[in-house]
């Protein structure tokens, strides 16, 4: 490029770093365990009220067509993205995602304190 004109070709740009992505655009990510098979998808994220950071996502299993699905609660830190799969990967194992407490109850009851702090236990004494 000179003076503003493309001379001869093509323009090598780094690609694009997004370092922010919107929330409905990670809802319906696949995830993926450390063998690259998808292991769930990303239903929601859930943030923390006050400082307003991603604490936890919902993850959904199993099932087809939203029938069957199990929910699972999943620290958002334990999920990294992989630009080649354009999903998450985890390094938790199956056993230790079934096992997960999750932070809705039955038929989507709402949270609450002890739920959460089951939660917070079961993901802070992560069993091997």
């Amino acid at each position: 490029m000179e003076n503003g004109f493309y001379l001869w070709g093509p323009v090598e740009r780094p690609a694009a770093s997004h370092l922010i992505i919107e929330s409905d655009r990670v809802e319906g990510t696949a995830v993926f365990d450390r063998k690259y098979d998808q292991i769930g998808t990303i239903k929601r994220l859930l943030i923390e009220k006050v400082s307003g950071r991603v604490v936890f996502v919902d993850v959904t299993f199993g099932g087809f067509l939203g029938i069957g699905s199990r929910h699972v609660t999943i620290p958002w830190e334990k999920l990294t993205y992989d630009k080649e799969l354009e999903g998450y990967c985890t390094d938790l194992t199956e056993a230790q995602v079934r096992g997960a407490a999750t932070l809705y109850g039955d038929k989507g009851a709402l949270p609450d304190q002890t739920r959460q702090q089951d939660m917070s236990d079961y993901w802070n004494n992560l069993p091997k």
